[in-house]
């Protein structure tokens, strides 16, 4: 029996977005990378499912849901809340003796030990997350003047604030498994913000730069592409070298 060629990518959307921000990535990608996006509750295909708000919650739910597909590979990427619903991700999924992901992608996010969410924890006003959209560069000025977009669009980021709002770092031990940030050279979040994921992986830790703000994943997604490319065929090549020697020793 062959190792398995192909490995699993989770995507887990940023606040406000649904699965559909990554199904581009499939035509963009090889097929020994597969492209599976989370969708969470309250939005697309699970429009009549109640918004989350509790992030612990959350990631226990979606480790639940992918417990019996994970006996191929797989990686864990999020962007910005993406980033650390992915971080809850894997620990919900360690604690359940569930297979570990070869790595974690996290993208325009700051560290979890140093992570203020204070400002997320109180709801806020529809003005106030008009303001967060436009100061984050990732909304036309067209979007947000349209009334039945943000009727749809601001509930749902409202919760995700929320969600944010909810974590609680606590002690836990490091994660199995390498952690590769992505930073935006004009983003708000800081190098060492970016540099504190360090403290989270035992095995690994790249950080990589791409020009642009917050929403770089859009400016720069072919950079970006690569960039998740690069790191998942090599633990993917490794992955089966393991495997294949398990294989011959037994």
């Amino acid at each position: 029996m062959s190792a398995p060629s192909r490995m699993r990518l989770y995507c887990l959307p940023y606040s406000g977005a649904s699965a559909m921000v990554y199904m581009r990535w499939r035509r963009a990608l090889p097929d020994w990378l597969h492209i599976c996006p989370l969708e969470l509750p309250g939005r697309g295909m699970r429009m009549e499912e109640p918004l989350q708000r509790d992030i612990k919650a959350l990631a226990a739910q979606l480790a639940q849901e992918i417990s019996h597909d994970l006996s191929a590979p797989y990686a864990l990427f999020g962007h910005s809340l993406g980033g650390l619903l992915a971080f809850e991700l894997a620990h919900a999924l360690h604690a359940r003796n569930l297979p570990a992901p070869l790595a974690l992608f996290a993208s325009g996010t700051a560290g979890p030990a140093q992570r203020d969410v204070s400002e997320y924890a109180i709801e806020k006003t529809d003005e106030q997350l008009i303001a967060r959209l436009r100061q984050l560069q990732g909304t036309t000025e067209e979007a947000l003047a349209n009334p039945e977009l943000m009727q749809l669009m601001l509930p749902i980021l409202r919760a995700d604030f929320l969600l944010c709002g909810s974590f609680n770092y606590g002690e836990r031990p490091q994660l199995g498994m390498p952690i590769h940030v992505l930073g935006g050279k004009q983003d708000s979040v800081r190098a060492d913000q970016l540099l504190d994921w360090q403290r989270e992986a035992a095995s690994g830790f790249s950080l990589d730069w791409f020009d642009g703000h917050h929403f770089f994943l859009m400016q720069q997604e072919s950079a970006v592409l690569r960039c998740v490319r690069r790191y998942a065929e090599a633990h993917l090549a490794r992955w089966r070298n393991g495997a294949a020697r398990q294989l011959a020793a037994s």
